[in-house]
């Protein structure tokens, strides 16, 4: 099974390390002189945010939640990472996720990254910060996304791993993708559902069409989605490929697009559970 603990130890402290210099540059004052440095996936505040108790928890969970995901993730696909070393295996995932990131984005945002009530689509997700409204502010994201899939790497091989029992291909990246799956789907059906009994139906706001579509999709479309991903799973667990359902789960959770990265990750996961493990024998040796 993948080593989860050691990638969420790695990806934790990394996203601490960026948490301890994204307060370094406010206290300093840096972050005003050079806007670049702190959109780098630091996360710009100001100083009087610090004395803010709920602030403080909000961001120093941001970061954890980040961290806890790029080292989950890290861990169930490192066998499948291209590259000889942890380092460059780092850099390639935080380069997908990225890439991901991107791409929920402008498919979450209409005429991102300008539209109509002068919202961006920016923000930090995953590896790094995701803004595209200037060279400048992509370049940082994207340098940022770079240096924190590196470093969990190098941590990576710091930290002792532990003995693993062989499972069927794909399995861990299936696990990840429920896992996700769920942590966006139940607080938002849970609003969806409490707004609905205490409100009433919402009428649809012209602004935010596309945005109320895809909210409503993630609590109707999402559940079948995250439910096949789950017996996909169990399948795995049984030694079964769960080709067929993984793919059709995640599928359908991407469609919803704030369900993109465990959609990509339940048809990862799917295609590589219908590989045959390397000690399970093929048909031609079994006719033998």
């Amino acid at each position: 099974m993948a080593d989860f603990r050691r990638g969420i130890k790695a990806g934790v402290a990394v996203a601490g390390v960026y948490l301890v210099v994204s307060v370094i540059l406010e206290l300093t004052g840096l972050s005003f002189q050079f806007p670049v440095i702190t959109a780098a996936g630091l996360t710009p505040f100001s100083l009087t945010a610090l004395t803010d108790p709920s602030f403080v928890i909000f961001s120093l969970g941001n970061h954890i939640v980040r961290g806890l995901v790029f080292g989950a993730v890290f861990a169930a696909l490192y066998n499948y990472l291209p590259g000889v070393t942890s380092i460059v295996k780092g850099v390639v995932l935080s380069s997908f996720l990225w890439i991901v990131t991107v791409i929920q984005v402008i498919y979450t945002t209409p005429g991102w990254p300008w539209t109509p009530n002068g919202i961006t689509g920016s923000g930090t997700y995953y590896s790094g910060t995701v803004s595209l409204s200037s060279v400048g502010l992509a370049l940082a994201g994207i340098i940022s996304a770079l240096v924190f899939g590196a470093l969990t790497g190098f941590l990576w091989d710091r930290l002792r791993g532990k003995e693993l029992v062989e499972e069927r291909n794909g399995r861990p990246v299936l696990l990840v993708s429920f896992i996700l799956g769920g942590v966006l789907w139940v607080p938002m059906s849970v609003l969806f559902l409490l707004g609905v009994v205490i409100v009433g139906v919402p009428a649809v706001n012209p602004d935010m069409w596309w945005a109320d579509i895809l909210a409503t999709s993630v609590v109707f479309l999402g559940l079948p989605g995250w439910v096949l991903t789950f017996v996909a799973w169990r399948k795995t667990k049984r030694g079964e490929s769960g080709l067929k359902l993984g793919v059709a789960g995640g599928v359908i959770m991407a469609l919803t697009g704030v369900m993109l990265l465990p959609g990509v990750l339940a048809i990862i996961g799917g295609v590589l559970s219908g590989r045959k493990p390397a000690t399970e024998p093929s048909t031609a040796e079994i006719g033998r």
